[in-house]
């Protein structure tokens, strides 16, 4: 790797250029789930949606030489599957968590079958932002390698936190996920709302698949995902359902995820693997941290969890 030559202060650039990158796929994965649990819906399923989003772009650019049209294609894909989960959830007596896992394992299920030819085949990258071109030093122009998703994503986190605030569609979600009946007293209906906040939220995810598999790694496989989606979660409990502060969270976790290679490129090979579990470590932190039975979570949406 580049950051050997600098020795030990190679490594902080390294994580820091690694919170970035793995970054991008939790803050849009992140963001998709705070839209739609702040509508009073739980969206599991975006485990599926991810690694179909990511087997969408990846496909597409490889097919017509377009990454961009792939990212795309990769949000209309999250859509299609945001659109089957929320008419499934607004079904009467049918929960939400069972649904996300069957999403999960259908939308698995897609990116498997039509991404087996692809898993080969080399597609064409998404394009950097070069933010190193001044410097002389090769770890410092890697690590100042910007993806435009991650710069994307940072903007869509203030603008979805003014959104919630500020707006009258905002007020609405807001309205729907804490009390729906109240909700319904002011003539909003409760089911297009959430279905759009959901097909919303998907799309999002499937962006955060297409950053997986056209940014970094830059691969397509069956095992690109990691759990990402089901992580993003957890971070949304720990962000409180504010969208900076799932900002914040995605780049905690994908700093938590460089912490193992950052390590292993100064020589440090010992115990690789406990590093590289560190985001599912903090993911369970994060989740017995917040379920104590003696605190309430600020920020909750009130219908959240129910069968309204």
């Amino acid at each position: 790797m580049a950051t050997e030559a600098l020795g030990w202060w190679g490594v902080p650039l390294a994580i820091a250029a690694g919170t970035m990158r793995g970054g991008t796929p939790f803050l849009f994965v992140s963001l998709g789930e705070c839209l739609t649990e702040k509508s009073g819906k739980i969206n599991l399923g975006l485990e599926g949606t991810l690694l179909t989003g990511a087997m969408s772009a990846y496909a597409i650019s490889y097919l017509t030489g377009s990454p961009w049209l792939g990212v795309i294609v990769a949000g209309l894909s999250g859509m299609v599957l945001g659109f089957i989960h929320a008419w499934l959830t607004q079904q009467p007596k049918v929960n939400d968590v069972a649904v996300g896992i069957a999403m999960i394992i259908f939308g698995s299920g897609i990116a498997f079958f039509f991404g087996k030819p692809f898993i080969q085949p080399k597609a064409p990258q998404l394009p950097t932002i070069d933010l190193g071109g001044w410097s002389s030093m090769p770890a410092l122009e890697s690590a100042l390698k910007i993806s435009p998703l991650f710069l994307l994503g940072v903007a869509i986190a203030p603008l979805l936190a003014w959104f919630f605030k500020s707006t009258r569609w905002g007020l609405f979600i807001r309205a729907v996920g804490d009390s729906p009946e109240a909700a319904m007293a002011m003539g909003v209906s409760i089911k297009r709302v959430r279905m759009l906040c959901i097909i919303a939220g998907s799309c999002l995810a499937g962006i955060g698949g297409a950053s997986l598999s056209l940014y970094y790694p830059g691969i397509w496989s069956e095992r690109i995902s990691s759990g990402q989606g089901l992580m993003a979660v957890a971070l949304v409990i720990f962000a409180h359902w504010n969208p900076m502060q799932c900002l914040y969270a995605s780049l905690l976790f994908g700093g938590a995820q460089a912490l193992g290679p950052a390590l292993q490129s100064v020589g440090v090979d010992s115990y690789y693997y406990l590093f590289n579990a560190a985001p599912y470590i903090l993911t369970l932190a994060i989740m017995i941290i917040t379920c104590s039975p003696k605190r309430t979570l600020s920020g909750v949406p009130g219908a959240l969890g129910t069968t309204q």
